[in-house]
């Protein structure tokens, strides 16, 4: 999330920007440090104490991080702390008075001078000592501190020693068991320091595939994704230090693939991942289908393509009703004849198994995409036959496909036609209360597209009053205008109001303003200047809102 410095408190959320402010005023925010140029590190007190660090760049905060547990959003309260801090002058702002210090001769110290940052510190005693006397320091901090020992090893161990997944491994290792406690297990706080870690590793491997280093970016990736596997069994991984590093991990190999690789490494990894498949190394998670999926993305020649098709057909049917695993071997199966082999192979396979809902889907939207509808109704059907029973969502869903084929041959008529006259009305209620079971979210748009299709906008309206978001508004207010625009003006109005208390940020404010406008355009002028005027009362301090409400 990108934040403008100058309008911070445009973009933070109205509870969290009240207690940052405290926290500033009470003088929590100590240590301010420029640790290089616009990167900035700060102590925060609090429950506990906290670190802050930012990145301000051309007037811009890039990134924001805390060492506290918040959640719930972008931005918490520390780092809204640090904000006014940095912005103290420009927003007039002080912290609780303190004494002033005074010197031996009475007078007032003046302000210091501007701070070095800690990396020009770093910088300038780096120059002022020798070699031998970093090499020294450096020698005895090893020995003194397991992890920083452990880190400096796992950077550059690889000067020393070949390079390969092993090495790599062994340094991961290293780092896990020494944030490990006396039992084994690793707690919230050393799980952030294995995180940081990892995430350095990362970084590093992601320059190796900058640098056309892809064998070594590869022993890093393979070793992250095995180690942390290990490591968020015996770990508190409440944070997602351990999920991340796994997710940086697939991403290195995966990034992988789609670089110019040689040969050599190109079969190097697809032996890796076809045996880290077929010996179930990561057997249990994502991930051990993720692998597979990677050596068929670099797969080869039909030799390899046989050491996959094993491993697909490893996975038998469970016999129950639902099989993640199964399904999961056919999609892979598809996407390996996707690649691999002809459109026909391809459109074979999809039909020899359309008992499969997503092989079934894919097959009818291609026949409504050749404007083959009698095929696209008959797939549709079927699979109201064969799911309405064990699977009445899934039919549900066949008989939208269908009422959609029959809407793109402009004859919503036609389904009437099938369907006796007297049981029509009892038939297009029970496919609204169906679609409205079929998943955990209402389905806003395709119960409302049906409303639209029968001309039933008294029911159409009842269901955006449940459902008023803007975007639903403005989506079918056209056909609801004539009828009912006083209800629309009402509904506008909340859903504005609403909508700002939830959103801050100029695009926001823009897009509120466009909702406004569409009052006017309706003949609601008086309702969009009560608006207008609720929102300069509640939010005068958003000055980006008023000048884009100034515009109406």
């Amino acid at each position: 999330m990108k934040i403008p410095i100058n309008e911070f408190e445009q973009h933070v959320e109205e509870d969290i920007l009240k207690r940052g402010l405290q926290y500033f005023k009470k003088g929590y925010v100590s240590q301010v440090e420029e640790l290089s140029g616009g990167e900035y590190e700060a102590v925060v007190e609090g429950s506990e104490t906290y670190i802050v660090n930012l990145t301000l760049k051309n007037g811009v905060i890039t990134d924001q991080s805390c060492t506290c547990p918040y959640d719930w959003g972008p931005v918490c309260k520390h780092e809204v702390a640090v904000m006014f801090y940095l912005q103290q002058e420009e927003l007039g702002l002080t912290v609780n008075p303190k004494k002033k210090e005074v010197s031996e001769t009475g007078t007032v110290k003046k302000k210091p001078v501007k701070k070095k940052t800690q990396a020009e510190k770093v910088d300038e005693l780096l120059e002022m000592l020798s070699p031998d006397a970093v090499k020294g320091y450096i020698r005895e901090y090893c020995h003194k501190d397991r992890s920083f020992r452990e880190l400096f090893l796992a950077k550059y161990l690889y000067l020393v020693q070949p390079v390969s997944k092993e090495l790599y491994a062994k340094q991961i290792k290293a780092i896990i068991n020494s944030a490990a406690g006396r039992n084994g297990f690793i707690d919230y706080a050393a799980a952030r320091k294995v995180g940081t870690a990892v995430n350095e590793l990362s970084l590093s491997a992601h320059e190796e595939i900058e640098n056309g280093n892809y064998r070594v970016a590869m022993y890093m990736g393979c070793a992250i994704l095995e180690e942390m596997t290990k490591a968020i069994e015996y770990g508190d991984d409440s944070n997602g230090d351990f999920g991340s590093g796994i997710e940086q991990a697939q991403d290195i190999l995966s990034l992988i693939t789609e670089q110019p690789i040689d040969e050599s490494v190109r079969r190097e990894l697809f032996d890796y991942c076809v045996q880290a498949f077929i010996n179930e190394k990561f057997k249990g998670w994502d991930w051990h289908y993720m692998v597979l999926d990677l050596a068929i993305e670099i797969i080869k020649d039909e030799k390899e393509k046989q050491l996959i098709v094993m491993a697909i057909d490893s996975i038998k049917p469970n016999g129950k009703e639902w099989d993640y695993n199964f399904e999961k071997a056919l999609q892979m199966k598809l996407e390996l004849i996707r690649k691999t082999e002809s459109e026909e192979n391809l459109q074979q396979f999809l039909e020899a198994n359309l008992a499969n809902s997503s092989f079934r889907k894919e097959v009818l939207l291609g026949a409504v995409a050749r404007k083959d509808y009698n095929r696209a109704i008959e797939l549709a059907k079927a699979g109201i036959t064969q799911d309405k029973k064990d699977k009445p969502g899934l039919a549900d869903e066949w008989h939208w496909h269908l009422l959609q084929i029959y809407q793109q041959q402009n004859d919503t008529q036609i389904l009437k036609k099938k369907i006796a006259a007297s049981d029509w009305n009892a038939f297009f209620d029970q496919l609204v209360d169906d679609k409205k079971k079929s998943a955990k979210w209402i389905d806003f748009y395709s119960i409302a597209e049906m409303y639209v299709w029968e001309l039933q906008w008294e029911n159409l309206m009842s269901l955006l009053l449940k459902y008023p978001t803007l975007e639903n508004i403005s989506g079918y207010e056209k056909y609801l205008v004539p009828n009912y625009t006083s209800q629309v003006l009402d509904l506008y109005q909340s859903g504005i109001l609403t909508y700002m208390e939830k959103h801050v940020s100029r695009d926001y404010y823009q897009q509120a303003c466009k909702y406004i406008r569409r009052m006017i355009k309706m003949g609601g002028r008086e309702e969009a200047g009560m608006v207008v005027k609720n929102l300069r009362t509640l939010y005068p301090q958003r000055r980006a809102l008023m000048e884009e409400l100034g515009k109406i």
